[in-house]
């Protein structure tokens, strides 16, 4: 469990590390994943290790969002405020997202059936 946690949290620092220093905007985490990511695809899998280490994450996941729960919390005077522009970027937002998927969805069912007729 220490030498999956060791690779999962160095490879989340090595992450931030190179998101700072080229000052991209890829948050560090997402670049340590990717990393985590291409070594678990290079080394054929995760190792039995790693796979309980990801389960005791997995596992207690919900404990990672009292944070933000408390946060929206204490700021619940502000989202209050501005319900009015949360739920237009929420409805839009979601909107969106279903155009989005509708037309990708579309564009690969044609270039799915253009791959089978030929």
């Amino acid at each position: 469990m220490i030498r999956a946690l060791t690779l999962i949290l160095g490879l989340q620092l090595l992450g931030e590390s190179v998101a700072v220093a080229l000052d991209l905007s890829v948050p560090g985490p997402v670049l340590g994943m990717a990393a985590l990511f291409a070594i678990l695809l290079a080394t054929g899998g995760p190792s039995p290790d790693m796979e309980r280490t990801a389960g005791g994450f997995l596992d207690n996941l919900g404990l990672l969002f009292v944070p933000a729960g408390v946060g929206v919390t204490l700021h619940l005077a502000a989202a209050a405020e501005a319900w009015g522009a949360i739920l237009a970027a929420v409805v839009l937002g979601t909107l969106v997202a279903i155009v989005v998927t509708a037309l990708a969805f579309a564009w690969l069912a044609r270039l799915a059936g253009s791959a089978d007729d030929g």
